[in-house]
């Protein structure tokens, strides 16, 4: 610090010492090791937050759409011709992350948008996605092209490649009896968090890791509205396609991850 001695010498002291800046700069290192940590956190549990919101208007949009619809889910549309891995929904019913076909048509939450959700179609996005996710470029493709959001929608539990003409697929599955899945449990999962895991291989067909959440946790809505916020410890919500031979049971593992969910409180 700059000053002169008492007595009105013309001695001055110049600035501060070199040890009195070490001593400051490691204060001031020691205090950001101690904080960083806590922002960290307080940004994470907002995004956590922010993340359960989103769930809980979807949630809220089905209830609505289901009052006009007879008691019914978003279902559909009829899935086009399976041609490539590129195309995230081969067949009607599939569990999806896409809110519009390859054809453009809405698909899953995608059919919530255009009445339910226009005020705020954003909900359909995570605000704590691993890998960049451009909310705006994917909202105009729906109606245009294929197009993906953040969460995996249950849609009819189907896990098939194809549509089979011998087993139709049911356009009116009702919001208050689901069903029940393949263990035998009452179906109460709609939707969750999306944590896909791939091969580098499948990057040539537009298919990516798509996580969030550090792949910590997963968001979950269930039929009545209620959202809850689960640890993904294990990979237990984590649907793992690294090896590539694996590919053909995409559905069947995403179905997988709906039915774990189905068994939290």
């Amino acid at each position: 610090m700059t000053g002169c001695f008492p007595g009105g010498g013309s001695r001055c002291r110049a600035g501060f010492t070199l040890i009195e800046l070490l001593v400051v700069m490691a204060i001031l290192a020691i205090l950001m090791a101690i904080l960083m940590p806590v922002l960290s956190s307080a940004r994470a549990s907002a995004r956590k937050i922010a993340c359960m919101s989103n769930l809980s208007q979807i949630g809220m949009a089905i209830h609505s759409y289901s009052t006009e619809y007879e008691d019914s889910i978003p279902v559909g549309p009829t899935a086009p011709a399976f041609l490539s891995p590129s195309d995230f929904y081969p067949s009607t019913g599939a569990p999806t992350s896409l809110v519009s076909l390859r054809t453009g048509k809405p698909v899953g939450l995608g059919l919530l948008l255009e009445q339910y959700l226009c005020r705020q179609p954003e909900v359909i996005f995570c605000p704590d996605p691993d890998q960049f996710v451009s909310a705006d470029t994917e909202l105009a493709n729906v109606g245009v092209r294929q197009a993906q959001c953040s969460y995996y929608y249950r849609h009819a539990s189907v896990t098939r490649l194809f549509d089979s003409p011998t087993d139709p697929m049911p356009h009116h599955i009702a919001l208050s009896d689901l069903g029940r899945n393949r263990n035998g449990r009452p179906v109460r999962a709609l939707a969750v968090d999306t944590q896909f895991l791939c091969s580098s291989d499948l990057a040539a067909f537009n298919v990516k890791p798509h996580t969030h959440h550090r792949q910590k946790l997963v968001n979950i809505l269930f039929s009545d509205s209620h959202v809850a916020s689960c640890l993904n410890e294990g990979g237990r919500f984590t649907v793992d396609l690294r090896d590539y031979s694996e590919i053909r049971d995409a559905f069947s593992k995403i179905l997988d991850v709906l039915e774990q969910a189905d068994e939290e409180l």
